[in-house]
């Protein structure tokens, strides 16, 4: 509210009288007498001059400006002289108090070309300024006031002058005020500068001013302000400089060149004005600005996103209803199959007791029909049935997902190559067969002998799809299966290796294609397939932890995809399939089978091949037969028993009161008991039904001689180590092994051995043993460790198991050979024969059968450095 008495008209009153005649004390001002010399200063200064200027005092910012403003205050002029500023500006009220609240803090404000919109001389009208807002002290140690010049555009550069004038004059009183000499010398009385930095006169005398900047910017303060005082420019500058109390602050710089009459420089006048406040308040503004210009773009990108979420929306809606049927109908096809899976398990391990009693029958009467060929030929016939009725049941299993599978690291790439042949004789000569092998491939982890049936049953399929004539191409590589797609096809994501078989035959129907893995589902005519094998590629497949993919399209041709895990091992070496001479045993053997036809079948091949038989009806009599403390070496037991008592809870139990007993386990059908994930549990031996005699007179013997020497390991670490010193004359040396002559003599602690044996327990006990023999021994687990051993180690034998983990005990014989052509080779192994092997062909090679004891160890080792030694 305005103050004024005067009621002249408004264009005839001038600032200056508006001054003289407004009662003050109506005002938070009060008094003119009492005004505080700075307000009394600058109102003066804003009177004289000719530029609009206003200035705001006092808490409630009352308003007194000069007759350059009454343009801009237009008719509320002279009203608006001695009022406040909310109540003459309220339309701008929002804008004046934040400049007032900065300015009354310290900080001055710039503005140009500031549009804002006014209601003056009756109307609402848009005006552009430029507006320099500075803070007034008020004498004491504080703000009074902010002083507004108001410029308008078209009067720009006269108006700055004038603002800079009076800037310079606002500034030489309220901030550190100094004088150069005119060739920029500091000199004289400077009380300003002494109060600011506590320099004496001597301390800041000509340039010793510079010692009170920072150290870091006084050279380029120096040498800035030499410029300007060479070019008599005006001098602008920022540096820190130590204060009176220690602490740096920042100061602006600002010095003009005084000229007299004639423009010779007279003299320098500057100020220092501080603005450590303000750097700090522009350094958080610009922190604070930068937030939230994150925080618009985080905006902008959260509205893009709901924007195109939004016009996605319904198209997301109808795929997720989309997948969400192909998952119920993914999940319904996945139980028919498991339960067609766990129906055709059943029916398998039954079928498979029933070529078991045929079987068995059939390779018992073969030895008692011996020499009558005709009739002989006959029952090989009907075990070539026996042998196709197997493979049935196999496929059945694999459908169902019950197989035991025996996985290995296989590189795919080596495995199709090696089959190339196998495939052409199977499609024929009138099918084109080409093959696409990515780089790089991956090692899997798979049955070598179900994918080999499997891409067989493949290439068949795409024979008969193309009816003798046409392309089939197998492809090989790399492949990652993402998480969407995972989510959509029940299959773990991950890395894969991807077999493609692709023909160019008739293609299936989607009608066909829901069905073509079902069991027994068969597009071929009546006769023609079984319709089991895809359904056993299907089954193998996924049992192994992998996926199937099938594209089709009617008179196209058809590509089945098999994506295989991916294995980062290095490939398992192939071991050889022992085909010696078949032998038998005289140990005692307990056969537990509920099968009545398929017991007594079992019982007359093991009597036949010389064992002592014992037998049982179920596990829980077997294990009484276990606790009636009959002597027993291996428990032969069904997988799949009725009773509570299961097969695996049985060999637990009678290792726990037999911790010798040896224990195979056999079926047709191993349910999960001791399979899980589709493989063998670790230390697990099966013979699946139906087996051959040989396969039953091998396995007994592999599985018998390896518990034997276990045991000899037990007993070995119960005695303690050997007291018996090794021997300092030649002892008499028995035969070494099969095929190898006993030598004459082979002095002790002659020679290092590299000892390769998996099973922990016989691998020390042979150590120890070979130690007391005075040998120096190095120790392998695996063939793939022993490898690095050869190439680094000197050592004069090899004793090594046969069948390894990974590398056979063979193929790393061969690689040792390879670095040392003479070193002698002990295969010590439960198998009495080693394929590839003949005995006596090369007296450096022994074969030592387990069990074996010192004696045995020692023989065969003395007979191969003898033959070293006779052949060097």
């Amino acid at each position: 509210m305005s103050a004024a008495l005067d009621l002249q008209p408004a264009d005839q009153v001038s600032a200056r009288a508006l001054l003289d005649r407004t009662d003050w004390r109506a005002t938070s001002l009060g008094p003119r007498a009492d005004w505080p010399a700075a307000l009394t200063a600058v109102v003066d200064i804003v009177l004289d001059s000719q530029i609009p200027k206003v200035l705001m005092w006092g808490p409630d910012h009352v308003m007194v400006y000069n007759d350059g403003y009454r343009e801009i205050a237009g008719d509320k002029h002279p009203a608006a002289f001695g009022g406040t500023v909310p109540d003459v500006w309220p339309e701008i009220w929002d804008w004046n108090r934040k400049i007032l609240a900065t300015g009354l803090a310290g900080r001055a404000e710039t503005y140009r070309d500031q549009p804002m919109r006014l209601y003056r001389n009756g109307a609402l009208r848009d005006v552009v300024f430029d507006l320099f807002y500075t803070p007034i002290r008020d004498g004491k140690s504080g703000i009074g006031g902010v002083l507004c010049t108001v410029i308008e555009r078209t009067e720009r550069e006269g108006l700055r002058r004038s603002n800079d004038r009076f800037r310079a004059a606002v500034a030489a009183i309220h901030s550190t005020l100094w004088t150069n000499s005119a060739d920029g010398r500091m000199s004289g009385e400077q009380p300003g500068w002494s109060a600011l930095t506590g320099q004496t006169p001597s301390e800041y005398e000509g340039f010793g001013w510079a010692a009170a900047v920072h150290p870091e910017d006084a050279d380029a303060t120096v040498a800035a302000w030499n410029e300007a005082v060479a070019t008599r420019s005006t001098f602008v500058f920022e540096h820190r400089v130590r204060v009176a109390s220690g602490e740096w602050r920042q100061f602006a710089i600002r010095a003009v060149p005084i000229v007299d009459d004639n423009g010779a420089l007279r003299e320098w006048v500057g100020v220092h004005t501080d603005v450590t406040e303000e750097r700090l308040a522009q350094e958080q503004l610009r922190e604070h600005a930068s937030v939230l210009e994150r925080q618009i773009r985080h905006r902008q990108r959260a509205e893009e996103q709901l924007r195109q979420l939004n016009e996605t929306l319904e198209h997301r809606v109808a795929q997720a209803v989309e997948e969400r049927r192909a998952a119920e109908a993914a999940l319904n096809r996945s139980q028919r199959l498991e339960t067609v899976g766990k129906l055709t398990g059943g029916v398998a391990h039954d079928f498979n007791n029933l070529l078991q009693v045929v079987s068995g029958n059939l390779q018992l009467l073969l030895k008692d029909i011996a020499g009558n060929e005709r009739a002989e030929t006959r029952v090989r016939n009907a075990l070539a049935g026996v042998s196709r009725g197997a493979k049935l049941a196999a496929q059945l299993l694999a459908f169902g997902r019950r197989q035991a599978l025996e996985p290995k690291v296989v590189n795919v790439t080596r495995f199709v190559r090696g089959m190339d042949d196998m495939l052409r004789r199977a499609i024929g000569e009138g099918i084109e067969v080409e093959t696409v092998f990515g780089g790089g491939l991956w090692n899997t982890f798979i049955d070598p002998t179900q994918i080999e049936n499997a891409l067989l049953n493949l290439a068949i399929n795409a024979r008969d799809a193309m009816e003798g004539q046409g392309k089939l191409t197998i492809e090989l590589g790399n492949a990652h299966l993402d998480d969407d797609y995972a989510r959509r096809h029940e299959v773990a994501a991950g890395q894969y290796v991807m077999l493609a078989v692709s023909d160019t035959g008739s293609g299936m129907s989607p009608e066909v294609i829901e069905r073509v893995f079902e069991p027994f589902f068969t597009t071929k005519a009546e006769g023609k397939g079984s319709g089991l094998g895809l359904s056993m590629v299907y089954g193998f497949v996924k049992q192994s932890g992998g996926h199937v993919n099938i594209y089709s399209e009617i008179g196209q041709g058809t590509t089945i995809r098999l994506y295989l895990p991916r294995s980062t091992q290095s490939e398992d070496q192939e071991i050889a399939v022992d085909t010696g001479p078949v032998t038998g045993g005289t140990e005692t053997v307990l056969v537990v089978e509920d099968d009545e036809e398929v017991r007594a079948t079992a019982v007359e091949m093991l009597t036949d091949l010389g064992y002592r038989v014992l037998k049982a009806v179920d596990a829980q009599s077997a294990l009484n037969v276990v606790e009636s403390g009959i002597p027993i070496d291996i428990l032969f037991t069904d997988v799949v028993m009725p009773g509570k008592l299961k097969s695996p809870e049985l060999a637990r139990k009678a290792k726990e009161r037999l911790p010798g007993l040896a224990v195979l386990f056999t079926s047709g059908y191993t349910e999960n008991s001791i399979v899980h994930g589709g493989r063998l549990d670790a230390g697990v031996q099966l013979l699946s039904k139906p087996y051959t005699r040989e396969a039953l007179a091998r396995k007994f013997r592999h599985v018998l001689a390896n518990q034997a020497q276990v045991n000899g390991a037990r007993r070995a670490a119960l005695k303690g180590p050997s007291l018996a010193p090794a021997a300092a004359d030649a002892p008499t040396v028995k035969t070494g092994g099969l095929g190898a002559a006993a030598p004459k003599s082979e002095p002790a602690g002659k020679g290092t051995v590299l000892l390769v044996e998996d099973d922990g327990l016989i691998r020390m006990n042979t150590a120890d043993m070979l130690k007391d023999l005075g040998y120096v021994v190095f120790e392998a687990g695996r063939a793939e460790d022993a490898l690095t051993a050869i190439q680094t180690v000197p050592f004069d034998v090899l004793v090594s198991d046969v069948n390894l983990p990974g590398m056979s005990g063979t193929e790393l014989a061969d690689e040792a050979r390879k670095v040392k052509p003479g070193t002698g080779i002990v295969f010590a192994t439960g198998d009495r024969h080693v394929a590839g092997v003949t005995p006596g062909e090369d007296p450096r090679v022994t074969i030592l059968p387990k069990p074996y004891d010192m004696e045995d160890l020692e023989a065969a080792i003395a007979s191969v450095l003898v033959a070293q030694r006779e052949m060097a």
